[in-house]
């Protein structure tokens, strides 16, 4: 007997999981005995019912015994129904030869015996007789119906293998178990390459024959473990596997899918050779909920895929996925709006004279133990999980009221710059909170710069450039920042009404380790300035730096060479320094 004969000999290791998912619980088998045993007594009493002349007294009053006859009749044939409805064909079967033994006795009662009374439990049994078949066949109609909805709803149409939804109803199954299992995430390798040259057509021949290898091995059994492998989206399968041993029995089965894909894929006369990348992690060693364990796979896949190297499995790490730290900065970020401890610090920003030009705001925030907590840890997450814009308004709020009563009390003609984000900038009320802001601040618009990334400009020019039309005409100074990270086009860059380009730091970092590489900061100097901006340069911190970017033109420098970020009272002293 070959593999394939074996296989499907066996019951289907996916059909049998898929059943256990999608089926609804059946009753007890030995309720169907009790329910013949009662049809049984029933039919009993029902006999003797009915031959019985006797009278008993209810209530003073005598009463045939026969009487009872008809309600007995009936708990039978409701037994049967009860048959037909929860136990389908056996209930049915069933019903239908209990009741078959009823017709010699109607038989022998009526036309033998010439009792007549017997009659009306005829019709009653034959009404439930074809009550049954009725039932009957509308579940079976119900069945066939539930059947193809449970399919559409488990399976995915191209490849026949259980969907996102199974898999992850499945893998949710587990974990309410406490049992150990395995998610395999699984991405086939420059599969768009494919379907960009050769067509989707053929791109869906290639996945179809992929993943009939992969559910012929799970069905097999050769891999000693029970594996449910499944299509998730496009080019990405997830495969769970229990009743492995040890890690190294784990990571042999999913080295039998990764060999699974070494022949040749035939189609449309066309021989391709792929390859997929694995990622592994494990309930509950490296996670205990359904969200954590799926992006710990993913990130195991991912790391994987990303070294282009000739391994294709990788069993999780923590270092993959820092996500733990990353919803606790989540809730440091939550709890610094909800209790105003957000804070921010002020850099100075000077021209190539040394003649302090002004600030720019810098969000800042501590644990709630007190520790300082990194922009470059805080930030970030607060873009990831839509708190940015809160972020903002609150730096912006405080510099601004901080920077109004500065500049009311020394009158220095120096300049305030606040970040705002593009999701702050593109919200509907963004305009009107500014004004609030202005107007309870005191803080004058002409001494007010507001920097927005260059990116902006690809991702929302048209609302952009509205609405920093409306900031302008306040009299506030537009600058962009991290000019040269992006790819923002020339024609956008002079159509928009920016005072201000700031060169980002990794050009200065790298600004005098070759030539090409000053020409290219020196090239956005002159682009700034030919479009009618000034240029200042940020992270600039060695002698060198400076005189480089003073031969090449520069207007304005920032950096710990002439200044650190300051918290607001040194900040403050360095304006009364300056303006004395």
């Amino acid at each position: 007997m070959n593999k394939d004969e074996h296989a499907s000999k066996k019951a289907s290791n996916l059909e049998k999981t898929l059943k256990a998912l999608t089926v609804r619980r059946e009753i007890p088998a030995f309720t169907i005995i009790f329910l013949i045993l009662i049809f049984i007594g029933g039919s009993i009493l029902t006999t003797a019912a009915g031959r019985s002349q006797e009278l008993i007294m209810i209530e003073g009053k005598p009463l045939p015994v026969s009487t009872f006859a008809g309600v007995f009749s009936t708990l039978g044939n409701m037994c049967v129904i009860f048959m037909v409805v929860y136990y389908k064909k056996l209930g049915f079967i069933t019903s239908m030869i209990l009741l078959a033994t009823q017709v010699p006795g109607f038989y022998i009662n009526v036309f033998r015996n010439g009792n007549y009374t017997s009659i009306p439990g005829m019709f009653t049994g034959l009404l439930t007789v074809i009550a049954c078949i009725i039932i009957f066949l509308n579940n079976r109609k119900i069945e066939n119906y539930q059947k193809r909805i449970n399919d559409q709803a488990v399976t995915d149409r191209l490849t026949g293998l259980p969907n996102r939804f199974a898999v992850s109803e499945l893998i949710k199954k587990l974990i309410k178990q406490g049992r150990k299992f395995a998610v395999v995430t699984i991405n086939i390798n420059n599969f768009k390459s494919i379907n960009e040259t050769m067509g989707m057509d053929t791109g869906n021949l290639v996945l179809i024959e992929a993943t009939s290898r992969w559910k012929n091995l799970a069905n097999s059994g050769e891999t000693g473990t029970s594996d449910f492998i499944s299509r998730v989206a496009g080019d990405e399968f997830s495969l769970v596997i229990r009743g492995y041993q040890s890690e190294n029995e784990l990571m042999r089965t999913i080295g039998f899918y990764a060999s699974a894909l070494e022949e040749r894929i035939t189609a449309d006369d066309c021989d391709f050779y792929i390859t997929a990348s694995f990622g592994a992690a494990e309930y509950p060693t490296d996670a205990d909920s359904y969200d954590i364990l799926i992006s710990c796979s993913v990130a195991a896949m991912t790391e994987i895929k990303r070294a282009k190297n000739s391994e294709h499995i990788a069993r999780f790490r923590p270092e993959m996925l820092k996500v733990e730290h990353t919803l606790e900065i989540e809730r440091e970020i939550r709890a610094a709006l909800e209790n105003d401890t957000i804070f921010f610090n002020l850099q100075p920003q000077y021209d190539m004279t040394h003649k302090l030009r002004g600030f720019e705001t810098l969000a800042r925030m501590k644990s709630a133990d007190g520790k300082p907590i990194s922009p470059g840890e805080f930030i970030p997450v607060a873009e990831k999980v839509g708190l940015i814009d809160k972020l903002d308004s609150t730096v912006f709020r405080k510099s601004a009221e901080f920077f109004g009563e500065l500049v009311r009390k020394t009158g220095a003609d120096i300049t305030l710059s606040v970040n705002v984000s593009v999701r702050h900038l593109m919200k509907n009320g963004f305009l009107e909170e500014l004004r609030d802001i202005i107007q309870m601040t005191g803080i004058p618009t002409n001494q007010l710069e507001i920097e927005i990334t260059e990116s902006i400009m690809i991702d929302s020019y048209e609302k952009a450039l509205n609405c920093i039309s409306e900031v302008k005409k306040m009299g506030i100074k537009i600058a962009i920042d991290d000019f040269g990270t992006g790819y923002s086009s020339l024609s956008y860059l002079h159509k928009f009404p920016a005072d201000l380009l700031k060169v980002d730091k990794s050009f200065i970092d790298q600004m005098n380790q070759g030539e090409s590489s000053k020409r290219y900061v020196a090239s956005i100097i002159s682009i700034g300035h030919i479009m009618g901006f000034d240029v200042i340069s940020e992270g600039v911190e060695e002698p060198d730096q400076l005189e480089t970017l003073r031969s090449i033109g520069c207007d304005y420098i920032q950096g710990f060479i002439w200044g650190r970020p300051l918290p607001k009272e040194e900040a403050e002293k360095l304006v009364e320094m300056k303006s004395a």
